[in-house]
């Protein structure tokens, strides 16, 4: 007697017990009994994206420790905590710390709140698109490094022009981002909000909010990302304070240890501020169900 058994989770494809090979191999894969197929990335891991820069760091330390390492061109993680210290002891760090907060948040703010200002405007209004998706499109492609003669011709060397071209990186992120997730919106929504007879204000807070949430993190996480890439490049231009302006004084006295202090610090606020983004975004959207989660 010949059984029929459904694969798991393999849809219509049937496998047949005692049926030849060439019977079967049109039927599509195959599961057998008691397995199940899994999909998608797996469960998740309490903080496991800390694993590999955990394992980094061991490996520079494995590598500085065996002497694979001149510490001339590349110094080990003690002397790094040792440097890190001393410029703790003497404040140092905290006041250029705090400085490069202050310039990436000024940037981050300023470059959020316009960016979704004409991402809201060009996405909601025909007559907006026109004026505005064209010249942000050409802005797109030239990069905020680029404009900085410019910037300094126009606006001088001090802190107004490095908050400006922090702010213009983060703008065309938020923009082009949360423009895109406003124009694709399933138009079906937008018939149904019109069959219930909504008001303009129920149809942005119900169908529009909820449909641009995910380009908005989206471009969010990619503008705090472009802060601190911004923030890296003005601070070593005629600057007296910040992370980028020590790690500039270091270069000139060949500190490796003190170079490599900046870019940890760089590295941690990047990542902590990336994961508090995600972090909000799960909270918000926790209504999508989706691969990730």
């Amino acid at each position: 007697m010949t059984d029929l058994l459904p694969t798991a989770r393999s849809g219509p494809a049937l496998l047949i017990k005692g049926a030849p090979a060439e019977d079967t191999a049109h039927a599509g894969p195959t599961v057998a009994r008691g397995t199940r197929r899994r999909l998608g990335p797996g469960r998740a891991v309490p903080f496991g994206r800390l694993i590999g820069p955990v394992l980094l760091v061991a490996l520079w330390w494995a590598a500085s420790a065996s002497g694979h390492l001149d510490p001339r061109i590349l110094s080990g993680p003690g002397s790094v905590l040792s440097t890190a210290a001393d410029l703790v002891s003497t404040g140092r760090l905290q006041d250029n710390v705090l400085i490069s907060l202050q310039r990436a948040g000024l940037g981050l703010l300023f470059g959020v709140t316009a960016g979704v200002v004409l991402a809201v405007t060009a996405g909601l209004s025909r007559s907006g698109e026109y004026l505005l998706d064209g010249p942000l499109q050409i802005k797109r492609a030239i990069p905020s490094l680029a404009m900085l003669p410019l910037l300094i011709l126009w606006l001088g060397i001090g802190e107004q022009m490095k908050v400006t071209v922090i702010a213009l990186g983060v703008a065309v992120n938020m923009y082009i981002n949360t423009y895109a997730s406003l124009t694709s919106i399933d138009s079906r929504y937008v018939e149904l909000a019109e069959g219930l007879d909504l008001g303009r204000a129920q149809f942005l807070r119900k169908v529009v909010v909820p449909g641009s949430l995910p380009g908005f993190f989206v471009g969010l996480r990619l503008g705090v990302t472009s802060s601190w890439l911004g923030l890296i490049v003005v601070e070593q231009i005629n600057a007296t304070s910040g992370i980028g302006y020590m790690m500039f004084q270091a270069q000139q006295y060949a500190q490796s240890d003190v170079i490599i202090v900046g870019l940890v610090a760089y590295g941690i606020f990047g990542f902590a501020s990336d994961a508090g983004v995600r972090a909000i975004e799960r909270k918000v959207l926790s209504w999508r169900r989706t691969l990730a989660g």
